[in-house]
C-alpha cells in the first residue's frame, strides 16, 4: 500500500521500511511547530497524554497533506513517551534536563508507550497504544554526563534512545524493541489494515 509518513524521524522510517509499504514522508514545514503538540499539559495519564498527542499529529499532517494538495494518501503518524509512575518524561529542553532525567531513571523501572495512528483522507483515525517495561541499571554520574554528551539525548523522549549507546544501561526489557525505539511494528501493522488481531485460544 501507498501511505504517507508525518515524522521526521529516521529511526521511523527504518522501521517502517521492514513493512510492506511504499511511503513518501510528509514532515512538518518550517511554519509549522510541531513541538508545541508535543507540550506536555496536565493529563489523566501518560496513556492519555500520548493517544491525545498523536491524534493531534494526525489531524495536523491531515491538514498538511490537503494544504500542499498533495495526492490523497492513508497517513501514518506516531509519538512515544517515557512514563515513571504518572510522571510524563518528554524530549528534555537542553543537556541539563536530559541528565536530570537519566539521574531519575537510574537504577529503576519505567514505561515507554507509543501510540501509533493512521488517519485516513476522510478524517478517519485507526489508533493503538504499546506499553513497554524497562529496566535501567545504576548510573553513575560521569556515565550520566558521558552519554548525554554523545548527543543522542536531545530528540528522544526520557533522554534516550534505546537503539544507541544507551543500550549498555538497559538491564531488562519486556513489551516491544520496536516499540520503544518509536514504531511499534505489530500495532503498525494493525492500524494499517495489513493484519487482523488474532486472540488466543
Amino acid at each position: 500500500m501507498d501511505l504517507y509518513l508525518a515524522s521526521s524521524s529516521p529511526r521511523r522510517a527504518e522501521l517502517l521500511r521492514l513493512l510492506p509499504v511504499r511511503f513518501t514522508l510528509l514532515a512538518p514545514g518550517e511554519g509549522e511547530d510541531a513541538e508545541a503538540l508535543e507540550a506536555v499539559r496536565p493529563a489523566k495519564s501518560p496513556a492519555h497524554y500520548v493517544k491525545r498527542v498523536v491524534q493531534a499529529k494526525a489531524h495536523a499532517a491531515l491538514e498538511r497533506m490537503h494544504r500542499r494538495a498533495l495526492l490523497p494518501q492513508p497517513i501514518l503518524v506516531a509519538d512515544t513517551t517515557v512514563a515513571l509512575g504518572g510522571r510524563i518524561f518528554g524530549k528534555p529542553r537542553d543537556t541539563e534536563d536530559a541528565v536530570s532525567m537519566l539521574r531519575t531513571l537510574a537504577g529503576r523501572r519505567h514505561r515507554v508507550l507509543t501510540a501509533v495512528a493512521c488517519i485516513r483522507p476522510g478524517g478517519a483515525v485507526r489508533l493503538r497504544t504499546q506499553v513497554s517495561t524497562v529496566w535501567f541499571a545504576r548510573m553513575a554520574e560521569a556515565e550520566v554526563r558521558s552519554y548525554v554528551a554523545r548527543g543522542e539525548s536531545m530528540d528522544k523522549a526520557g533522554g534516550y534512545g534505546i537503539q544507541g549507546s544507551a543500550a549498555v544501561f538497559v538491564r531488562r526489557i519486556e513489551g516491544s524493541q520496536s516499540g520503544i525505539m518509536g514504531l511499534p511494528l505489530y500495532e503498525t501493522a494493525l492500524v494499517l489494515g495489513l493484519r487482523r488481531t488474532v486472540h488466543p485460544l
